[in-house]
């Protein structure tokens, strides 16, 4: 195994970048140790304030949120930084040469019950003749990232990380300190029979999706002829990491429940990162009629339907979206 930075520079990627991912890391190593703390810290439960989202948020994804904030802002690297629980952008160093889009706690309402939550980030550069900080920057398609990754707070507090040359896994070793490096390449295997998705949505989803999971869950009496397993963890950074090490789909399509609102999950610091790793690691990610990293995003905030993991099995998912 490997220290977190020799592993990188290995790959000559950017040194400025190295130090930004460490600077990065060194804010969730605190939101780890404060998580396996657990009710000893005093992070567990909710505040009285909603996020942009319209989200009631919870202890400690304030909490996060200020730690990544500030460690990135006070670092001088990075030019600004959109994040989820922030209305709009927030300003950093004029000079800096990135701009980070992130969620700082993936999942939160898994936190009270002690299960999966994760930190999502996506790296992208200034684009050039740009000065100042404005949200106009950041309204670059996911193909513009750098570098994108999450980090899982679980038993073990894992970070994947990609900077375009495949998908990296390492595990913190808290006697160190460290991420050290445990799968140097990690692949999405091109077939699965293994789904993820929220079934209390399934009758304001859209025909085709409809159609596609009772296929699905028919099994070996319907078209599809094989038995599928449901797995439906309700943080997407532990759906999309099982899909990383043993293949899958994850899916949170559109749906009219509230049709104002016709999407759940985030381009900016979910969709587009996760749609990375996911494409370095071998996979597809779409909307279900588009590849999600070629969406020009509109504003920060913006939603997209999300259907992602195994080649084959996505493939499959699209042809019912034709």
């Amino acid at each position: 195994m490997q220290r977190f930075v020799p592993v990188l520079r290995d790959d000559n990627v950017d040194l400025e970048l190295i130090s930004l991912l460490n600077t990065l890391m060194a804010a969730c190593k605190e939101i780890s140790f404060r998580l396996h703390q657990g009710e000893l810290a005093g992070i567990l439960g909710s505040t009285l304030d909603e996020n942009i989202q319209g989200e009631t948020q919870k202890k400690l994804d304030v909490i996060s949120n200020q730690l990544i904030k500030d460690i990135l802002l006070e670092s001088g690297l990075v030019r600004a930084i959109a994040s989820e629980e922030e209305d709009t952008i927030v300003a950093g160093s004029p000079s800096g040469r990135y701009l980070v889009c992130f969620d700082p706690l993936d999942g939160s309402s898994n936190i009270d019950i002690n299960s999966l939550v994760g930190t999502i980030f996506s790296i992208m550069e200034v684009p050039e003749g740009m000065e100042g900080a404005t949200e106009e920057m950041f309204l670059q398609p996911g193909t513009a990232q750098v570098s994108a990754g999450y980090v899982l707070y679980g038993p073990s507090t894992q970070l994947a990380l990609t900077t375009g040359d495949g998908v990296k896994l390492f595990t913190l070793d808290n006697t160190i300190g460290e991420f050290l490096l445990t799968n140097e390449k990690m692949t999405i295997s091109e077939d699965t029979q293994e789904f993820a998705i929220n079934m209390s949505n399934q009758r304001f989803w859209e025909p085709a999706m409809q159609q596609y999971i009772a296929d699905l869950l028919a099994g070996t009496t319907g078209k599809r002829d094989k038995n599928f397993n449901m797995r439906w963890i309700a943080a997407m950074v532990g759906d999309v990491h099982r899909v990383l090490s043993r293949g899958g789909i994850f899916t949170y399509p559109t749906d009219n429940k509230n049709p104002a609102k016709p999407h759940k999950l985030r381009l900016m610091y979910e969709a587009n990162p996760m749609g990375f790793l996911v494409e370095q690691a071998g996979g597809i990610a779409s909307t279900g009629y588009e590849r999600i990293m070629e969406i020009e995003p509109s504003e920060i905030h913006q939603r997209v339907a999300v259907v992602l993991g195994s080649k084959n099995e996505v493939n499959t998912c699209l042809e019912y979206h034709k």
